[in-house]
């Protein structure tokens, strides 16, 4: 007799019509669209932040290559040979010998010097390009998800208000929809934009360190060029480090000379 009062209790009680999905089915065909767009938004920042990050990984990964082997090379062309064929920095070295090769067209050697550079700069600019591609898009999650979510705050209230007003009192079963909706919108919002700006910010200055990077070796590809393969960057690698220290470590003390007394 107890089960059943309480079974007939549980079916005449009322049910939770104030949840996410309650709210978002009362604001209707406005309310899904802008909760679509700002999903996509999310999903596209997130698809950029991983896309990313593996690209500018596998450049910095490629650099140790070009610290460890690269410049042991004898010539620009060998060394170009032990560097991956896609990679930003076989593309700075074979547009600085395909440079180097058109260069002597130049009857002037400054014209020479300034076809070299800007060929590399070129070149430079065109990886920094590509590495900052789908930056823009989370920029713009960035600046406007929030927005995005103010819109449907404002409609959430403005349906809200409409509902008092056919009503005639501020009941709570006749505002809690509208203004749950209005706050999940706006809670929506933030948690799609605040990520996007993290990511861009975090992206670019991984990039502005790859830019430098990538500075640096034309840098030393144009002075290697120039200079008839003289000139090239001290290359130390962690195994010469450490054999560099443990010799500076065991290397006998000098004796040191007394100074002669004073007359």
């Amino acid at each position: 007799m107890y089960i059943e009062l309480l079974a007939a209790a549980s079916e005449a009680a009322p049910k939770n019509q104030f949840g996410f999905w309650e709210a978002m089915n009362q604001g209707g065909v406005i309310a899904w669209s802008i909760f679509t767009v700002l999903v996509i938004m999310s999903v596209g920042s997130f698809y950029i932040l991983i896309t990313k990050w593996l690209e500018q990984q596998k450049i910095f990964n490629q650099y140790k290559a070009v610290r460890g082997n690269f410049w042991r090379a004898p010539t620009l062309r060998e060394g170009a040979g032990k560097l991956d064929k896609n990679s930003a920095w076989r593309q700075l070295v074979d547009d600085g010998l395909a440079a180097e090769e058109q260069h002597g067209k130049m009857t002037d050697s400054l014209e020479a010097h300034d076809w070299l550079h800007g060929s590399l700069a070129r070149s430079e600019a065109s990886i920094n390009a590509k590495l900052a591609g789908g930056l823009p898009f989370l920029a713009s999650v960035g600046a406007t998800a929030p927005f995005v979510g103010l819109l449907g705050t404002v409609i959430g209230i403005y349906r809200a208000l409409i509902n008092i007003g056919l009503a005639g009192s501020a009941s709570i079963d006749k505002v809690a929809g509208p203004v749950g909706e209005a706050l999940i919108m706006t809670a929506i919002g933030l948690l799609v934009a605040v990520p996007a700006v993290l990511a861009y910010n975090w992206l670019q200055s991984r990039n502005k360190r790859i830019g430098e990077l990538l500075s640096g070796f034309s840098t030393d590809i144009l002075a290697n060029i120039n200079s008839k393969g003289s000139v090239k960057p001290a290359v130390m690698t962690a195994t010469s480090t450490q054999q560099a220290a443990k010799a500076a470590a065991t290397a006998p003390a000098k004796p040191v000379t007394p100074a002669a007394p004073r007359p």
